[in-house]
């Protein structure tokens, strides 16, 4: 793999609760790949993401990229306040398809494009593996191009150094065969400002079915530096239950890029909304977005939704929470936060 020589860039990607300027997100079109795929009606789904984007829109602009095959359908169900971006994409994940942005203290706001390759050539991606740069050119900011492959939903970090992903993706012979971790490490370090990479295992025997390998942004989430909002579930003999020892037992063996150990806060899955017709079912309230002054939690329609928000209201005090249901987008495998993807705001505060 071919680097840059300058390991100190001086980019650096911030936290999620960093203020934004913008959400980013991609609307669903493709009726094919999510009826005949996921078996869940497109309609339905559009529903759940324009609930989300409204949701955020309360809070802070929401810039949704638009196939002109769907620009009908996407300004009959956002509210006006919504920007549409009409350019051509294959599905709708813009966590992983989408920028990862970064900021340097006298360059300002820049982007990662990620060697985007569908979860290791699960899906088509022709048009999606261009969109972080197309998307940055929209708005006329560097991309930095990186031979990784890697999703937005893979990674996790604290904005003071910490970055945190699972071996179950990165390491998978189907996105990066022969890299090594101290590669992708050194990646991190030079675009992305992480002096320490936690590695979780993951999903390393693949027993969920998730598509993405076992993303981190279904395993935990930062709440501020050195917190974490660790997803459990109450079925201890359940093969999930042992994936979500592994990884609890691995932060707690963990300390973060300034020394700190985890306090880890315990969000337990959606398992009574888990529709057994689904393929995957995305039951994760780890898989919320923090958005200025709001928490977007998933949510189901089940009272586990009311004992997650109060976890959430706790833990973020000074923000709205806000639960938006998406089962229908969770039939499909997704999430909130599989949605969304950030644009910090510029000069960055604090």
């Amino acid at each position: 793999m071919q680097h840059n020589d300058n390991k100190n860039s001086g980019w650096t990607m911030p936290a999620e609760w960093a203020r934004h300027a913008a959400t980013w997100m991609v609307w669903p079109h493709n009726q094919a790949l999510w009826e005949s795929g996921w078996r869940v009606t497109l309609p339905r789904v559009q529903e759940n993401f324009a609930r989300v984007a409204n949701a955020i829109a309360r809070f802070e602009p929401v810039k949704m990229v638009v196939d002109l095959s769907a620009v009908a359908s996407a300004k009959a169900l956002c509210g006006p306040n919504i920007e549409l971006i009409e350019l051509p994409v294959n599905d709708s994940w813009c966590r992983d398809s989408g920028p990862s942005f970064v900021c340097h203290a006298q360059q300002g706001l820049a982007g990662v494009s990620w060697r985007f390759n569908a979860w290791g050539g699960k899906s088509a991606h022709d048009l999606d593996e261009g969109l972080a740069r197309r998307a940055l050119n929209h708005l006329g900011l560097p991309c930095f191009g990186t031979p990784l492959s890697n999703e937005g939903g893979a990674i996790h970090v604290d904005g003071e150094g910490t970055l945190i992903t699972t071996e179950s993706v990165l390491l998978n012979p189907n996105r990066n065969p022969g890299v090594s971790k101290a590669e992708m490490e050194d990646i991190f370090s030079r675009w992305l400002g992480v002096t320490k990479t936690i590695w979780l295992p993951g999903d390393p025997d693949y027993v969920t079915g998730d598509m993405t390998d076992g993303h981190v942004d279904g395993v935990c989430a930062f709440a501020r530096p050195g917190v974490l909002l660790i997803d459990a579930t109450h079925d201890k003999n359940s093969v999930y239950a042992e994936v979500a020892r592994e990884n609890r037992r691995a932060l707690e063996l963990a300390t973060d890029a300034q020394g700190r150990k985890f306090e880890l806060i315990e969000l337990f899955e959606a398992s009574d909304a888990v529709d057994t017709d689904a393929e995957v079912f995305c039951a994760s309230y780890t898989n919320f977005y923090i958005a200025n002054g709001a928490i977007i939690m998933p949510a189901y329609g089940i009272p586990a939704d009311d004992e997650a928000a109060a976890v959430l209201a706790k833990t973020f005090p000074d923000r709205e929470v806000v639960p938006v249901r998406i089962n229908h987008l969770a039939h499909g495998g997704g999430g909130v936060h599989c949605i969304t993807q950030q644009q910090p705001f510029w000069p960055l505060e604090g």
